[in-house]
């Protein structure tokens, strides 16, 4: 299936014969219900190791938990959002990788018949893969050892990665090869549905500001009725529209207000917020500071 390109985020690998890279990830002095992942998809896939702090991440319109020592697969072109359940840090890493880093497999039958469906997207391997599973220490400290491989960048150090990421991916597909897609594993289509239908209008909140949109002009533009379109935005991103709105806003705002020189009038404004008292309350609300605070001592 070819995805449109709203909402993509153009992931960098390091290198065309190796498509894979490593992100260390920190947000420091966070709160329950702040954003640590912002909604985004890639072509790739993605595998999230948590180290530090409790999230809440959206993949797909699915809402996972996911806790230190944890980790959640993210199948290729997939949606998904994060947001934090405690306060404090929260520290996670994030295994971005191309299915092309294993094409020299492709004519071997016994990657063709185990590996091949969950790189093709014919199979899907539960976001939470390690939940009752045996090999989940195994699997686990394989990809500590590649992120230390990745880290140290030691000579050959390509060749350890993409073995123990390989090693990992079919020590998965055999814990799930004996089940029937009919358990998770196979992609479900009213999920991918949603996911492309919705994706254009996220681009537009995210980009378009000054448009007040309605949830009824926001439901006609998915082809639903406000009630499910409620339902299914909030199962989406993990907000009401109206939040999902006032969030993008004052991010927007909380931008130029640190990187521009214009009025705080003229910021609320430029957000869609004609009144700047209301704009002030709102930032406020969100942000836990004014907007002239927030201009004093920038975070």
């Amino acid at each position: 299936m070819t995805y449109p390109k709203e909402l993509w985020e153009n992931t960098r690998l390091e290198h065309k014969g190796y498509p894979i890279q490593l992100f260390h990830n920190q947000v420091l002095g966070i709160k329950p219900g702040d954003s640590m992942l912002y909604l985004h998809w890639h072509e790739h896939f993605e595998i999230i190791l948590m180290r530090e702090g409790h999230a809440l991440l959206h993949i797909d319109s699915r809402p996972y938990e996911i806790s230190p020592e944890e980790l959640v697969v993210i199948p290729g072109g997939g949606l998904h959002v994060g947001y934090a359940l405690s306060e404090g840090d929260i520290r996670y890493d994030c295994i971005v990788f191309n299915a092309s880093l294993f094409n020299e497999w492709v004519h071997d039958p016994v990657h063709a018949q185990l590996v091949a469906p969950y790189l093709e997207g014919t199979l899907r391997f539960p976001v939470k893969p390690l939940e009752h599973e045996q090999h989940a220490e195994t699997i686990i400290k394989l990809l500590d050892e590649l992120v230390g491989e990745f880290d140290g960048k030691q000579s050959g150090y390509q060749l350890l990665v993409k073995a123990k990421l390989y090693s990992a991916l079919t020590l998965l597909a055999r814990r799930y090869d004996s089940q029937p897609p009919s358990n998770g594993r196979g992609p479900a289509a009213s999920h991918l549905a949603n996911r492309d239908r919705f994706k254009q209008l996220i681009k537009r909140l995210e980009s378009d500001f000054q448009t007040k949109i309605t949830v009824e002009a926001a439901a006609r533009q998915v082809n639903l009725n406000p009630f499910h379109f409620c339902k299914q935005f909030k199962k989406l991103t993990g907000r009401t529209f109206v939040e999902y709105v006032n969030v993008c806003r004052v991010n927007e705002a909380q931008r130029l207000l640190l990187q521009t020189t214009s009025t705080i009038a003229e910021i609320a404004a430029a957000v869609g917020c004609d009144n700047p008292n209301y704009f002030t309350k709102l930032y406020k609300q969100y942000k836990g500071i004014t907007p002239s605070e927030a201009r004093k001592r920038p975070l």
